[in-house]
Order: structure tokens, then C-alpha cells, then sequence
């Protein structure tokens, strides 16, 4: 157990690019007086951090889950995640603290300042690349109350098929919902392709329409194959 340990230990260091001197002198700086022979009995497993060492050990390296990374038994929400789906909780944790929304009434910190961090996801560049929201090429833009609260994510549009109401290079901010109804603008994945369009869901059939009438609408011959992403945040 012991050797099994330190060999993690020491997998995470290298992991995060560091020498034993240089993480030996990362933990001085936290207090942990430790020389970096002593980090290599460690890792060799000659002998163990206490307690407050190794939780130290785990805040310098990132070790959020620690029952997962020790012991393969993960007893939290990283159950299952590989180190993206991770930052990707990470990340929406920090949003919800930043919204200020959730804060614990007893915290006596200070209240969320309402600044969220939100993905953006370049419709034409996913051209083609699979599932938008699955895909790690985005952008996290800080946003305050100018954005609406219910927007989970926003999409950068291409072109001007949405003109007059939506611009080419505009940022649409979007909230998350599986079901559109008939006038809803939305995103939508059809095919392998993403669209920014409107929902005209008829008797006789469903087509994503341009607001611009010059432009043809994407007519949907296989509704089956038709994921509605989200709807305009209002």
C-alpha cells in the first residue's frame, strides 16, 4: 500500500512537470519543511506523509479527487470522468459560485460577484466535427448581468442568413434545453452540421428557417436525425 502510494505521488509530479527539488520547495512554501530526499522515500514508498502533508501533497497537485486517484473508488461527482469532464465540473462550479445565486446564507465570505465564466462555440468552425457541446475547441468569456442568467452557453454565428436580427460575428447567448417549439430560434445539430436558425415544426414536415428570406431553409427529411442544443437565453 505504501509503495502503491508513492508511486502515485510520484506519477502526479511528473504529471504536473516538476522535479522532487522543485515540489520539495513547493511544499516549504506551504510549510511542510521537506527536503527532496524526503519526497523520494515517498515516492519509493521508505516511508509516508501524515495527514496534513498529504493533503498538502494533494492541493499542490491538483488532486481534487482523492479517494478516486488513491484507491480507484471515486464517492463524489468525478465518478467516471477523465481529467476534461473534471475541468468541465470545475468549471461550472465556479460558475454557479460566481453567479452568486447559490451562495451559502451561513458563508461569511463575500456574495458572488455575478460574473459567470460561459463557453462560446463557433458554429462555423464545428463544421462537420461532431456533437457543439462536446467538442473541447471553445472559448470562456467572463459575462455579467448583460448576458441573461439563463443562458448556459453562447454560439458565435457565421454569415448573414439571420439578418436582421442576428449579425455575422455575433455572440448569441443560448440556454440549454433539449425540446424547441414551433418560432423558437435555437441551435440545432442536423446531419453532423450545426445551424443558428428558427424552428417551423408543421403537419407537413420540420425545416430550420432563415429570418432573411434570401436564404434557402434547411429542409428536415429525417426529423429523427434533428437535436435541438438550446433556445435564445431571454
Amino acid at each position: 500500500m505504501e509503495k502503491s502510494l508513492g508511486e502515485k505521488i510520484c506519477a502526479f509530479r511528473k504529471k504536473a512537470g516538476l522535479s522532487q527539488r522543485q515540489f520539495a520547495a513547493l511544499l516549504v512554501k506551504r510549510g511542510v519543511r521537506v527536503t527532496n530526499q524526503a519526497v523520494s522515500k515517498w515516492e519509493s514508498g521508505a516511508s509516508l506523509p501524515n495527514a496534513m502533508q498529504f493533503l498538502i501533497i494533494c492541493d499542490i497537485l491538483g488532486i481534487l479527487d482523492i479517494s478516486g486517484a488513491f484507491t480507484g473508488k471515486s464517492y463524489d461527482i468525478f465518478s467516471g470522468l477523465n481529467d476534461d469532464g473534471r475541468q468541465r465540473v470545475n468549471e461550472y462550479a465556479d460558475m454557479l459560485r460566481d453567479s452568486g445565486l447559490y451562495d451559502e446564507p451561513t458563508h461569511e465570505g463575500p456574495r458572488g460577484t455575478r460574473i459567470r465564466t460561459l463557453p462560446v462555440y463557433d458554429i462555423d468552425k464545428a463544421a462537420n466535427q461532431g456533437q457543439l457541446l462536446d467538442l473541447p475547441d471553445y472559448e470562456l468569456i467572463p459575462v455579467g448581468t448583460e448576458v441573461p442568467l439563463s443562458a448556459n452557453f453562447g454560439i458565435r454565428i457565421s454569415g448573414e442568413s439571420m439578418e436582421p436580427d442576428f449579425h455575422d460575428g455575433q455572440i448569441v447567448w443560448i440556454h440549454q434545453q433539449p425540446k424547441l417549439e414551433h418560432g423558437d430560434i435555437g441551435v440545432f445539430m442536423y446531419e453532423g452540421s450545426s445551424y443558428f436558425k428558427r424552428l417551423r415544426d408543421r403537419v407537413g414536415g420540420k425545416r430550420l428557417q432563415c429570418i432573411d428570406s434570401n436564404y434557402p431553409d434547411v429542409i428536415i427529411t429525417n426529423p429523427e436525425k434533428l437535436v435541438a442544443l438550446g433556445k435564445v437565453a431571454e
